[in-house]
């Protein structure tokens, strides 16, 4: 069945074309009749692009003017709420939760914080550097510092 449908829209729109376009007849034409016929087929395919681009460019303000009136249905109509589900409480077990929760977070708050202690920094002593070079000058000044890094 779809075949047939398939075939039968072929030959309609081979049948469509036929009338609207007739074949060109190109045997026994001379050089100055084709090229007439060419720039004939020219200036056509000019107009219908030209018409194609000004229906392309109404499409388009078109579109535009559509998506910018949804914008201003969509902000006219509001955001729109989820809708609420009922849940049966007592008064009571609302205002117990409520206060058990908020002593719970104060006592709560300062009983899981960590005690952090401080530690001093080990540094060592800065000195005049000046004192040191004429200490630490030749060979007794290195083998000080080869004695202490062992």
């Amino acid at each position: 069945m779809l075949v047939a449908e398939k075939e039968q829209k072929k030959h309609e729109k081979e049948r469509a074309v036929n009338e609207c376009y007739p074949p060109l007849k190109l045997s026994g034409l001379t050089v100055q009749e084709l090229q007439d016929l060419c720039k004939d087929l020219h200036r056509k395919i000019d107009v219908v692009d030209e018409a194609r681009y000004d229906m392309e460019i109404k499409v388009s303000k078109n579109e535009m003017e559509i998506q910018s009136l949804n914008q201003k249905i969509i902000e006219l109509k509001g955001v729109k709420r989820p809708n609420l589900k009922r849940v049966k409480k007592t008064t009571d077990d609302m205002l117990g939760a409520c206060a058990d929760s908020t002593k719970l977070m104060k006592a709560d708050f300062k009983a899981n914080l960590k005690t952090v202690k401080k530690e001093d920094e080990k540094r060592e002593e800065v000195t005049d550097w000046r004192k040191n070079v004429e200490a630490m000058s030749g060979m007794e000044g290195r083998k000080k510092l080869f004695n202490a890094g062992q």
